[in-house]
């Protein structure tokens, strides 16, 4: 990353693991860390509609307005692992912002840090695709969520 200017745009939440989420190594697995940051982009930005509950408010509500069953699918990761995510008993914080929001694509950047000396160990970018099962087509990105998401857009972590 070229510089930190996510930091004053970003939402830190925090995510626990759980013991089963180590690898033989005593490290996080990789398919658990895509685990946590789904976990992270659902405290972020609300759980979808119809999908759950909704107890704790989101810090950036977006997936709860969306239209009843539109489906927030992944497009796309990119992880880079920084050093090993290491197991505790505690949450780890992972930063969470927006890197784009356009036509009917969401673009997250990501930063999850050691819960021991809060350094970085992973940083990822996810592509979401907003999608309507019921008509089979992307729903579009409107103004008003574009400007609800503006605050919380940075740089890619790439």
């Amino acid at each position: 990353m070229r510089s930190n200017e996510y930091l004053g745009c970003a939402v830190t939440c925090q995510v626990p693991l759980r013991w089963g989420d180590m690898d033989p190594y005593g490290h996080v697995n990789n398919v658990e860390v895509i685990r946590v940051l789904e976990e992270a982009r659902i405290a972020a930005f609300g759980v979808p509609v119809g999908t759950g509950e909704q107890v704790l408010p989101a810090r950036i509500p977006l997936f709860s307005v969306l239209p009843e069953g539109t489906q927030a699918l992944i497009a796309e990761h990119r992880v880079k692992y920084l050093r090993p995510l290491e197991y505790r008993n505690v949450p780890v914080g992972v930063r969470v912002w927006v890197v784009s929001a356009r036509a009917a694509t969401l673009v997250l950047g990501f930063e999850i840090l050691d819960s021991d000396d809060g350094a970085p160990v992973v940083r990822a970018q996810t592509q979401l695709a907003l999608f309507v099962p019921a008509t089979r087509t992307v729903l579009r990105i409107t103004r008003e969520q574009r400007e609800l998401l503006e605050p919380y857009t940075a740089p890619s972590p790439f």
